[in-house]
């Protein structure tokens, strides 16, 4: 059974987005194996607070990757 994780900031994604990663996943990995695993196929995300990673010894919180996705530097 495959088991997909994603690993992201706490407060970035709203539920809906986070129920299209899911999905989305899901069915790629579909795609890929077969219909006949998507009943076993996990998709799990994992949320972490914000300064728990760092990029380049900065730590990144959830509004530094809200100016990354519009393009701005974090």
């Amino acid at each position: 059974m495959p088991m997909v994780t994603i690993d992201v900031i706490k407060d970035v994604f709203t539920p809906q987005q986070k129920q299209e990663l899911i999905t989305r996943v899901t069915d790629a990995m579909v795609a890929v194996e077969g219909e006949n695993l998507r009943a076993v196929t996990w998709v799990r995300i994992n949320e972490f607070e914000g300064g728990d990673w760092a990029i380049g010894g900065k730590p990144l919180r959830a509004a530094d990757v809200r100016k990354l996705a519009v393009g701005k530097a974090a």
